[in-house]
């Protein structure tokens, strides 16, 4: 048993005061192993370290051969003390030599020694080392001694992680050291490169002080941040939208569960019973229970480790009296917000003008949060690994959002070189400001109108930054998609007002929701489908249920009052649905005239085309549609039969294949025909090469995101049009996979500047 000098608060007070002196680190843990062997009244008690490669060294011991120190080596999962490091969990064994796992050094001397107790020495989950104890007779260590052996462990811990003792070097290969550089390869999700200052989305609390003064003092600080968590965790469970999320609602009741765990808070109070602050407490017991979830083979329970980092770090900052996020914090000019994920509406929370960039462990070019970043022009890296847990706010980093590369805490070279790259981009940004307001003309006379593709009031600037000639796309569905709940009509018709106020004289096309497939809304219940972007998705919930779109239409045309409305239909398939979706404007246009509300000055509708089916109808449609317009980004993967989002065909199909160039010129033909408009407002139509080819085909509108003007309308002005038209005139029969290099020949050589 403990004797009275081997009283847990003691000892730590004691740990304290051996850490501080200016002694070497050697030094330092040389005395605390004497000070353990003597306080649990042990023969020995012994410190292995993780080196390189995953051995185990012997580091300090009382009660072994001193000669031993720095020459005994154990792999991970050797002897009872790798079985201890392999698995992080203590050991407690009255005959530790009748243990299968246990091996016999007997260049240490341990020969006579029977009973054994070992800890593992956790950081952030992973095991950086194990304390032992050893007695000569046999024994088994009571609960309160190898809590006072997992607390010393922790402390010891933080002495371990400074580098003092094991190289900087070897310790990053723990994941441990955070003051190395990191570079890591992602999912290159929004275009773009910055180099900034880490901020965390969730900011994580640096547990400085470790022993605790007054432990009813830290007892008391820790249930008052329990309750407050809690009953923020109820607050977010039982807001009365949740009861719209379906599944979604199921993990957060699951998250409420872990808070509500008696077993968690039990350990948090032992933990504090040996004399650690509230915050030392909540760090040492999240590090063991990652530490054992990490290490499970089940992939759910694995998962549950961030869930409960998350809970432990949302604690800490109850304990800290810290915000949830760091939204409303003091941020500095240059943000890189990181984040393991995160919603639209949070991105939004930040101040648009200090935000850089964005990386998140998880994400995906169809989230939400992606597709808001993307309107925003804010580059944004996804899939990065353990990211969260090897940043620190206020690290440098650098964020490749063309490459999917992050680099953390980078080196000179590599700051050197992408600022570089940033000034020869900040002169081609110059180049492009000073076209603004030169119209995008060819140099043979031929005017393409370069529009936006736009879907939040803080697209709108844009307009007059970029010199664009309208918004040829507004995606209505951004705004329902950032908020909790259906936006109103009032809601509705004060952002079309505004969105028209600001184009002035410009025109504007407002899509109708193009909800489903990768966009669904945070209160809408939408059934699993096994190929969502073929499914009920866009024009089809809107005829579906037919009140969401009429309520939509009602307040465009409330907004347009005395002013030109261009409404445009997703996703259109047949020409039958298109004039379904017509009746139900024209029916809203009756009823505000019927009320004698101010009608629109002229109303044009009509529809994207994405699916092929619909070109081969178009001059049905376009009898009685006003303008159509192009939406390659899934009239390809229609057309090829390949999923965007596949990696694997991802740069299978070319835009500037023979085949899809041939089927846009059809549609360029039959638009003329008809006297009718004809845009393109995918991709493609953001590319300067691809540009010159729509051009060339007989496009003369394109609508891009606000960073792709400069770079298209600075190729339309640099090339004339006829070489290049002529040039595919020739080629479209042609039965090879792709014209791009040859093409790029003959815009080359015409004098494109294709940047």
């Amino acid at each position: 048993m403990v004797t009275a000098a081997g009283n847990p608060r003691m000892l730590l007070r004691r740990l304290r005061d051996i850490m501080q002196e200016r002694t070497s680190a050697q030094d330092r843990l040389d005395r605390i192993v004497t000070l353990i062997a003597s306080n649990m009244v042990a023969e020995v008690c012994s410190i292995y370290l993780m080196r390189h490669g995953g051995e185990l060294e012997l580091f300090a011991t009382e009660g072994l051969n001193k000669a031993a120190v720095h020459n005994t080596r154990l792999k991970k999962g050797e002897g009872l003390v790798g079985d201890i490091a392999l698995h992080a969990r203590p050991l407690n064994l009255p005959d530790a030599q009748s243990h299968p796992n246990f091996v016999f050094l007997p260049e240490t001397g341990e020969e006579p020694f029977q009973s054994l107790m070992g800890v593992p020495i956790l950081r952030d989950g992973l095991c950086l080392g194990v304390i032992v104890v050893q007695n000569k007779t046999r024994r088994l260590y009571d609960e309160e001694e190898v809590e006072a052996a997992q607390t010393i462990a922790m402390v010891l811990a933080e002495m371990v992680a400074s580098g003092d003792l094991v190289s900087p070097t070897e310790l990053e290969e723990t994941g441990i050291r955070r003051d190395r550089p990191w570079r890591a390869k992602g999912s290159a999700i929004a275009d773009g490169v910055a180099i900034g200052e880490v901020v965390l989305h969730e900011p994580r609390v640096k547990v400085e002080r470790l022993i605790a003064e007054n432990p009813e003092v830290e007892r008391v600080r820790l249930e008052t941040a329990v309750a407050e968590l809690r009953s923020s965790v109820d607050e977010m469970v039982d807001h009365e939208d949740m009861e719209l999320l379906g599944d979604t609602k199921e993990v957060l009741e699951a998250y409420r569960m872990f808070a509500n765990d008696s077993g968690w808070l039990t350990r948090l109070r032992e933990a504090i019973g040996t004399g650690l602050t509230a915050e030392a407490a909540v760090e040492r017991v999240q590090s063991e229970t990652r530490a054992r979830l990490m290490r499970h083979t089940d992939p759910y329970l694995r998962e549950r480790a961030h869930d409960l980092d998350d809970l432990a770090n949302r604690l800490l900052r109850h304990l800290a009296g810290l915000a949830d996020t760091s939204a409303g914090a003091l941020l500095p000019d240059n943000v890189v917000l990181i984040a393991r994920a995160m919603g639209p509406a949070e991105l939004l929370d930040y101040d648009r003008a200090k935000l850089k960039a964005v990386v998140l462990e998880e994400g995906s070019p169809t989230s939400h949060v992606a597709i808001v970043a993307r309107a925003l022009g804010i580059p944004l890296v996804g899939r990065i690994d353990n990211l969260v847990d090897m940043a620190d706010s206020g690290n440098a980093i650098i964020v490749d959002g063309e490459r999917g590369e992050v680099h953390l805490r980078p080196a000179a070279d590599v700051v050197a070189s992408y600022r570089a790259k940033l000034a020869v981009m900040a002169q081609r940004e110059l180049e492009f400001a000073a076209l603004r307001d030169a119209p995008a003309e060819t140099a043979d006379g031929v005017a393409v109108a370069l529009n936006l593709n736009a879907g939040l009031a803080v697209d709108l600037p844009h307009l007059d930054e970029t010199g664009a000639a309208g918004i040829g796309l507004f995606r209505t569905e951004l705004p329902f998609m950032i908020t909790t709940r259906l936006p109103s009509l009032r809601q509705q018709t004060d952002l079309y007002a505004r969105v028209l106020t600001a184009a002035g004289t410009r025109p504007v096309t407002f899509r109708t929701l193009d909800l489903g497939g990768d966009k669904v809304l945070p209160y809408m219940h939408m059934e699993a489908e096994e190929n969502p972007a073929m499914g009920w998705r866009a024009i089809r919930i809107s005829l579906d249920r037919p009140a969401l779109l009429r309520y939509q239409l009602r307040a465009m045309i409330a907004a347009a009052a005395g002013r030109s409305l261009n409404v445009m239909f997703p996703m259109i398939a047949e020409v039958a649905e298109f004039a379904q979706a017509r009746a139900l404007l024209d029916a809203e246009l009756a009823r505000a005239a019927s009320l004698g509300k101010t009608l629109p000055a002229a109303v044009r509708a009509g529809t994207m085309l994405e699916v092929p089916s619909l070109g081969w109808s178009l001059r049905p449609l376009l009898a009685i549609a006003d303008f159509i317009s192009l939406g390659t980004n899934d009239l390809m993967q229609f057309f090829f039969a390949s999923d965007r989002g596949n990696p694997r065909l991802g740069d299978r199909y070319d835009a500037l294949s023979p085949a899809f160039l041939r089927f846009i010129r059809t549609c360029v033909d039959a638009a003329d025909e008809a006297g009718k408009g004809l845009a393109v407002c995918g991709e493609m139509a953001g590319r300067p090469l691809e540009a010159l080819a729509l051009a060339a085909l007989g496009v003369r509108q394109l609508s891009m995101q606000p960073h792709a003007v400069g770079p298209v309308k600075m190729a339309i002005r640099s090339v004339a049009l006829a070489p290049l038209a002529a040039f595919l005139e020739r080629h479209l029969d042609d039965p090879g996979h792709s014209l791009r290099e040859a093409f790029r020949g003959v815009a080359e050589a015409a004098g494109a500047r294709l940047g």
